[in-house]
């Protein structure tokens, strides 16, 4: 088992930043490949960002390239989102995910809410 736990949700205006962590424990964090994504109320989970094991490759959904950044700390187990010039719009949950290819193994956080106000 693999436990994801986020934080660094809430309030913010639109334009502004916030930074989102996602703390792993249960399993060598090294071996997943990390990834972000997000759910409005009524909508489909949608990829945010995805981040390989070493932190040497990212790749990020069109509607958020140039203003997240993800980033990896394997020696504390961590994972971040850092969002720049978000724009308004209704709540979303930004979900931490972790997954290991090599075993088929895949686990999610239970989220942690971003409301943008205009």
């Amino acid at each position: 088992q693999m436990r994801l736990v986020e934080s660094g949700g809430g309030l913010v205006q639109a334009g502004g930043s916030l930074l989102l962590s996602c703390v792993a424990s249960g399993r060598t964090f090294s071996i997943h490949d990390m990834a972000w994504y997000r759910q409005f109320p009524g909508k489909e989970r949608e990829f945010v960002a995805t981040i390989s094991r070493t932190g040497d490759n990212t790749s990020y959904a069109d509607s958020v390239k140039g203003r997240f950044t993800i980033s990896r700390d394997n020696a504390k187990s961590m994972v971040y989102l850092q969002m720049n010039n978000l724009k308004p719009g209704g709540g979303a949950t930004y979900i931490c995910d972790a997954s290991d290819p090599v075993s088929d193994f895949n686990s999610w956080g239970r989220g942690t809410q971003v409301i943008v106000s205009s």
